[in-house]
């Protein structure tokens, strides 16, 4: 999106502020945890944004030489695309206090140039490139939060709890429309890149993304002991006979958020399943997974050929959608950010998994953050929207996320589709 959004200044030091909100009360093995393929230690993970940030907006020369880090040896810890995932736990790691310096240093650094040099269009990209590193990484260590459970640092108290669930589908007719980001229109990471026509055919998708209460009813009908609702891989992949921190049976069921268990409301939007479970939901329901063009049309939808870069407008408003905040809300809440085809909630709340894979877009040309997209195409799916934690800065009705089918520890749901018709893939 835009960096106008609000400056670039304000935007890295509140990026900065929601990294240290989720991680300065870690200690000790906290800061390792254990080795997973889904986690990284927090330890590591804190010197590679800082890392980042300085590679990006210090040390990139236009030559595309690079200059001395201001700790020595950090390429050799912190370069994601060279030091393999397995091996983060084992490196000679500097200390907290020296790595929490490393970070302050490089901001503040940044900072100064952004004071300097503000009005240099090359180093502006990098410097929104940084931020939105930060933002995404902030919360993966979210994520992390919820796999090991760790206390949750962003926890308030709940609002009274009521009944506040939306039903029945929104219509979106056929035609041509136009997926992806429009040039000239800000920041945007180079898999949104560029618009280009797709052919729809009419569809029916949901109002709102599928409730605790609904995929409830379809663990109780059997849902992970029938194997036709589910693929071969889905079968093969699925440990459990009901979605991950959940535990319960007949009338009460719990839900683990981050260290504690509570009780399972039924209308906040269902969270933590993998592609494959909202699959073998789709096929118990009779329904199906849209497709991400047919998700971006129903978020995009304006009157005439136009389109909208937010299911609300072409404004940014944090207050239209549950963004940046520290958990989910009930599926019917937040109607002023309504999509014109009547969807609800499809920037915030929960990403939501589409049927498509992460393949680019026509005409890709990788940018020079070149590890980003390129090395992930057809081994992910794709997710729109964002979640509760996402910042109102980072997220877009283009804005696409991907994850291999079997992650299910992402702030992920979904929404479905009635299944009759054609559609695009």
């Amino acid at each position: 999106m835009a960096s106008s959004y609000e400056p670039l200044s304000e935007q890295l030091q509140d990026a900065r502020q929601r990294t240290r909100a989720l991680t300065a009360d870690l200690q000790g093995q906290q800061l390792f945890g254990p080795k997973l393929p889904i986690v990284n230690p927090v330890l590591w993970e804190l010197g590679h944004v800082a890392w980042f940030q300085e590679h990006w907006c210090l040390r990139l020369r236009p030559d595309e030489s690079l200059s001395s880090s201001l700790m020595e040896g950090s390429d050799a810890l912190y370069d994601s695309a060279k030091v393999a995932h397995d091996t983060r736990w084992d490196l000679r790691l500097p200390t907290l206090s020296e790595t929490l310096d490393y970070k302050e240093r490089v901001l503040e650094r940044v900072l100064e140039r952004l004071e300097r040099e503000g009005d240099d269009p090359w180093f502006l990209y990098f410097v929104q490139l940084a931020i939105f590193h930060e933002d995404m990484h902030a919360e993966a260590f979210h994520y992390t939060r919820q796999t090991l459970g760790y206390a949750d640092p962003l926890a308030r108290a709940a609002p009274p709890a009521r009944e506040d669930e939306l039903r029945g589908d929104a219509e979106v007719p056929g035609g041509s429309y136009l997926m992806g980001a429009s040039r000239n229109s800000g920041f945007h990471f180079d898999n949104e890149k560029w618009a280009h026509p797709v052919t729809v055919a009419p569809f029916r998708i949901a109002r709102a993304p599928v409730t605790n209460r609904e995929f409830l009813e379809f663990v109780r009908e059997g849902g992970y002991r029938r194997r036709d609702w589910w693929s071969a891989e889905g079968w093969e992949c699925k440990q459990a006979s009901m979605p991950r921190y959940w535990k319960g049976g007949g009338e009460e069921w719990l839900e683990r958020r981050f260290s504690e268990w509570v009780p399972l409301e039924p209308y906040l939007p269902v969270m933590h399943v993998d592609w494959h479970e909202a699959n073998a939901y789709c096929r118990y329901a009779g329904r199906r997974l849209p497709s991400e063009a047919e998700w971006e049309v129903a978020a995009s939808l304006d009157a005439g050929n136009a389109r909208r870069r937010y299911p609300w407008g072409d404004s940014a408003d944090g207050k239209r959608a549950n963004l940046g905040s520290a958990a989910r809300v009930p599926v019917g809440r937040f109607a002023a950010g309504d999509s014109l085809a009547g969807c609800r909630q499809m920037i915030g709340n929960v990403w939501e998994w589409t049927s498509s894979a992460f393949v680019p877009y026509p005409g890709f040309v990788a940018d020079p953050y070149q590890e980003y997209s390129e090395p992930w195409f057809g081994t992910r799916k794709v997710l729109r929207g964002g979640s509760f934690t996402t910042p109102a800065r980072l997220i877009a009705n283009s804005w696409r996320n991907f994850y291999t089918p079997d992650r299910g520890d992402v702030f992920a749901g979904f929404r479905t589709c009635a299944a009759e018709g054609e559609r695009h893939t």
